[in-house]
């Protein structure tokens, strides 16, 4: 099957607009040959001052030429903004399709797609990316047709006038361009992948780093303590440099020739003026140095846009390795689940395809249980949760809620079926009742209300300047962890979906704090089936049942009080907690 170019891929994005594309490159085809028109008077004006010497008076028609040469460069001008505003206006359809279709793809893929693809790396792509195709729409396709063309209306020029020298000017530009050639072939296409990945890399840890700007500040740490960010910046810098003085040389040789057609012109000069000079080899000689540049600012073009297209090939490659990810099958004839209970029927889940995070798990939460995942970290407590949500779904085995494979559950009834209350939770820039609304946008005022006094978020309420209408992250107003969490524990409420999971929701609370959220998780607990993962021993000491996690594999379940009589993990991690809790700061004598 032939594969479709980058450029017929972004004219199917362009739909009618796209003949405002091939517009724009007419139009700057003919600016550039426009441009071209005032070399022609100035060739004039010279021949008119060289026929006049000494005698200018003869030269009558110099203001008329000289007129005629500005006229022609506005309307050349004139000409490419023409063809700019149509570039333009398709380039900007084109990205907006192009963001649109990736976003519409990125919402049907699993939940968990976003934490393992890397939101800072996922917004360069849609961002980014689909940036770059509007900057090689509007502004490189047409300059390559204007680019494209000036060499043709060039060398009418060159030739018309002497051919020697119009031979000779084309000879340090054949040097530019073979030495262009061997920066701008599969090396550089190689070097682009390596460079984009490097700026991926930079800006995925650049958006984990601020994220944990919290940490690094309750903890007194410095940016070292996030090693990956430090090492992304170091590769970066390492790669650039090395490029940097790769691409020394052969940019010195490329400047030089390129520029370099003046001294050729004036060394031909020398050899065709040793019997003597004719004022029409002058006028030719200086119309040839004048015009020459022009042939340099070209070549420059066509090397930019060789890289350019490499930039786009590589940010629709990136788009791609999005679009070509899968997203979650999607069922015709949805069941309903009879119950809110959650059973795993031998699921094994795995990230990269090589070692399980969940390995042949099977269990039972009953409709209105309270269960607890604990375990060591990395012990895949969260990828049961993920799994459960479907944020995934397992390589093997069956998740089901009430009854149902969750695969034959509508994603929207899923969603409405199942809350979540993260550790880090999230709260936009909007007012508190909008943040709790946003789980239920057509919940009532006294519908927020009722959830947030259930959540315990009064004392927040109260002490805010414009109470639940108070906009977060203005005028200085923001709220700790432990405030956040009891917003996004409304918020649930708020929901009032029969299952609810709460991954690590103390993890952020002070004792105060705590305590409060406590009571939230009371009031969210009534009528629901509840699954919490925990560190904090203390906050799962009254579920019904607890599964003990570790290297993928449940190695105990029971209630606490079972469990902390038998030897075990559970145990020994008990233990570790009791000690824990008892340490205190011992004070200088």
């Amino acid at each position: 099957m032939k594969t479709q170019s980058n450029l017929s891929r972004l004219m199917g994005y362009a739909g009618s607009y796209r003949y405002l594309t091939y517009s724009s490159w007419v139009l700057s085809a003919l600016s550039a040959l426009i441009a071209l028109v005032p070399f022609w008077y100035l060739w004039k004006i010279i021949k008119e001052v060289l026929t006049a010497l000494p005698d200018f008076s003869q030269a009558t028609d110099l203001t008329h030429n000289g007129w005629m040469a500005v006229l022609y460069a506005i309307l050349s001008m004139c000409i490419y903004i023409a063809g700019l505003m149509c570039s333009h206006l398709a380039a900007f359809r084109v990205a907006s399709n192009l963001r649109t279709e990736t976003m519409h793809h990125i919402v049907k893929l699993p939940l968990g797609f976003a934490e393992s693809f890397g939101s800072g790396k996922l917004r360069k792509i849609v961002n980014e990316s689909s940036g770059a195709t509007e900057t090689y729409l509007a502004h490189q396709l047409p300059d390559k047709a204007g680019a494209i063309a000036t060499p043709l209306g060039l060398l009418v020029l060159l030739f018309a006038f002497d051919w020697r020298l119009g031979l000779l000017s084309l000879l340090p530009v054949l040097l530019g361009f073979l030495i262009m050639m061997s920066m701008t072939g599969s090396r550089m296409r190689k070097k682009m992948v390596e460079y984009q990945n490097a700026l991926g890399d930079m800006s995925n840890e650049a958006v984990e780093y601020v994220r944990g700007i919290p940490v690094v500040k309750t903890f007194g740490q410095t940016v070292f303590s996030f090693k990956r960010f430090k090492d992304s910046i170091d590769r970066y810098s390492v790669w650039v440099t090395a490029y940097t003085k790769s691409c020394r040389l052969p940019m010195l040789f490329y400047t030089t020739s390129i520029n370099s057609v003046f001294a050729f012109l004036i060394a031909a000069g020398l050899l065709f003026t040793r019997n003597g000079v004719t004022e029409e080899f002058l006028l030719n000689l200086l119309f040839y140095i004048i015009i020459t540049p022009v042939i340099s600012v070209t070549l420059t073009k066509i090397m930019f846009q060789s890289e350019n297209a490499l930039i786009v090939d590589d940010a629709l490659r990136r788009i791609d390795s999005v679009l070509d990810l899968q997203p979650l099958s999607r069922t015709n004839h949805s069941k309903h689940p009879a119950s809110n209970s959650v059973e795993l029927q031998d699921v094994t889940y795995s990230y990269d395809g090589t070692k399980n995070a969940l390995e042949h798990i099977s269990l039972k939460i009953e409709a209105g249980q309270t269960v607890a995942f604990v375990g060591p970290s990395g012990g895949g407590k969260t990828t049961l949760a993920n799994v459960i949500s479907r944020f995934f779904d397992p390589q093997n085995g069956r998740v089901l809620i009430g009854g149902v494979d969750v695969k034959d559950i509508d994603k929207k009834e899923l969603m409405n079926t199942v809350s979540f209350v993260f550790q880090n939770s999230r709260l936009i820039k909007a007012s508190i009742l909008e943040n709790v609304k946003m789980s239920r946008p057509e919940a009532t005022r006294e519908e927020v209300m009722t959830a947030l006094r259930n959540a315990q978020c009064m004392d927040i309420i109260e002490k805010l300047p414009n109470g639940v209408d108070t906009v977060i992250g203005t005028k200085g107003i923001y709220l700790s962890g432990g405030e956040q969490q009891r917003i996004a524990i409304a918020r649930t409420l708020l929901k009032n979906s029969p299952i609810v999971l709460l991954d690590e929701a103390t993890a952020f609370a002070d004792p105060d704090n705590e305590s409060r959220v406590q009571a939230a998780f009371s009031a969210l607990a009534k009528g629901r089936t509840v699954i919490m993962i925990a560190h904090r021993l203390s906050t799962i000491a009254d579920a019904d049942r607890i599964f003990v996690v570790k290297d993928g594999h449940i190695v105990q379940s029971g209630s606490g009080e079972e469990l902390a009589r038998i030897d075990g993990l559970f145990r020994q991690m008990w233990n570790d907690y009791q000690t824990s809790i008892q340490w205190k700061v011992a004070k200088e004598v």
